[in-house]
């Protein structure tokens, strides 16, 4: 059941509030313990929703959700926005890292619901209208004490949006659709750094499958003070995000050294990219086994195998197979890897990978089938693979008195030059070459 709040102090607030109503057909029901201006008065329910309007605006509120039935499970305040953004459409929620200038306590926050949050983004991008901008917003203004998770959702950026009906029925819309959606799920962070609109937590919510909590932008880190002496704000802003990682936008050394003495994961975007979809007990166990995201390790499409081997990759196979078609060589031990070892920003393959029980078999083929690009025969048997080809050989050419020069190339690419009158063909001057490697 989700809780919404709607302040008649805001007027873009009312005016969402009239289109939810519009929007659904609600139960108009009256609660006659609680004062008007306090959520109490005529309230409407429907099936998962309940709303209810109050007189102060949304910050100042303590804590709307002990207005509402117990069978809430998070809150969402619709809204005005202000800024110089033009139209938007935003989500986001609320605590102080610093001090509280805008309602809340300072160093405090309230319960996130980082499911809820994607969810409800990925509806206001379903209905914007024409010329409305969707995004998130770093944590910023109170309430901070809110007894179930709760966020903004909002109608921006000025007077002209506020008034506008396409922009409050989106917003309306938007929170109708999240029905039934949990506040959490297992993959949630923490963010830090960045500007207040927070473009690189935006891209890993519409890039990726991880949810993003509080997020501390550059000027709240810096109204926050020294992480080392604020680790009790830090600790809040992880409890409150449900979340057990962090992902820090920029160089910011001695924060990334408090969260990592107080057991958080510090991540990079890589990280969050490349473990999408990837079960984090699995991230865990190939991290120990092979080596850390940041220092290479990638996924492959048997990452789902229930078990797996460790084994040393065939380096000089597959680094004469990425000589010959590096695209493909990587592709091949995608293909055939739980996950493995990379290099070179993850486009070279190299060292250790694990593999199911056909996997390793697999991967030595399809190397030995890039390689019949370049070789005349390759043979694997015994543990080797052995590829051979005819080549040309300047000095058997020497010997049969071709000048070097045009001639040398003409006969190493395959076509026959006249020599005092004889003709050599370059079956004349070609030498088998023969390359072994241990597999």
């Amino acid at each position: 059941m989700i809780g919404i709040v709607v302040s008649r102090a805001d007027s873009a607030s009312v005016h969402i509030g009239e289109h939810l109503r519009s929007l659904a057909d609600w139960d108009e029901q009256v609660d006659e313990d609680r004062p008007d201006a306090d959520g109490g008065g005529t309230f409407y329910r429907r099936e998962g929703f309940e709303l209810r309007e109050f007189d102060d605006l949304h910050i100042y509120l303590d804590d709307p959700a002990e207005a509402f039935a117990s069978d809430i499970d998070l809150v969402a305040f619709v809204s005005r926005h202000s800024g110089e953004t033009g139209p938007l459409l935003t989500a986001h929620f609320t605590g102080n890292f610093g001090p509280a200038d805008y309602g809340g306590e300072a160093g405090h926050f309230a319960r996130a619901c980082p499911n809820a949050q994607r969810a409800v983004v990925e509806a206001l991008r379903t209905h914007a209208p024409d010329g409305y901008e969707v995004g998130i917003e770093a944590t910023h203004h109170g309430p901070t004490q809110t007894a179930v998770p709760s966020m903004f959702v909002e109608l921006g950026s000025d007077e002209s949006e506020w008034q506008d009906p396409d922009g409050a029925r989106a917003v309306a819309a938007a929170v109708l659709d999240i029905q039934g959606v949990a506040p959490d799920t297992d993959r949630q962070l923490v963010g830090f750094g960045g500007g207040h609109y927070a473009p690189r937590f935006l891209r890993v919510l519409e890039d990726t499958d991880w949810c993003v909590g509080h997020i501390a932008a550059d000027w709240q880190l810096k109204s926050m003070g020294s992480p080392d002496e604020n680790r009790d704000v830090l600790r809040r802003a992880f409890e409150a995000s449900a979340a057990d990682v962090a992902l820090v936008d920029g160089d910011r050394d001695d924060l990334a050294e408090v969260l990592d003495d107080e057991g958080y994961r510090v991540v990079s975007e890589t990280w969050v990219r490349e473990t999408a979809g990837v079960p984090l007990g699995r991230v865990r166990e190939l991290e120990s086994d092979i080596t850390r995201i940041e220092d290479g390790l990638r996924f492959g499409a048997d990452i789902d195998a229930e078990t797996y081997d460790t084994v040393s990759l065939p380096d000089g196979l597959l680094g004469e197979a990425q000589g010959v078609d590096l695209d493909d060589a990587l592709d091949a031990v995608t293909e055939t890897t739980v996950a493995f070892h990379t290099t070179e920003g993850g486009t070279r393959a190299v060292g250790r990978a694990a593999v199911t029980e056909d996997g390793y078999d697999e991967l030595v083929d399809r190397l030995c089938e890039i390689l019949r690009q370049k070789y005349d025969s390759v043979v694997r048997d015994d543990g080797r693979v052995t590829a051979s080809v005819s080549a040309f050989d300047p000095e058997a050419a020497r010997e049969r008195g071709v000048p070097e020069g045009p001639a040398f190339g003409k006969l190493s690419s395959g076509q026959a030059v006249e020599v005092d009158g004889e003709t050599v063909d370059p079956a004349d001057v070609a030498r088998e070459r023969v390359v072994e490697f241990v597999v």
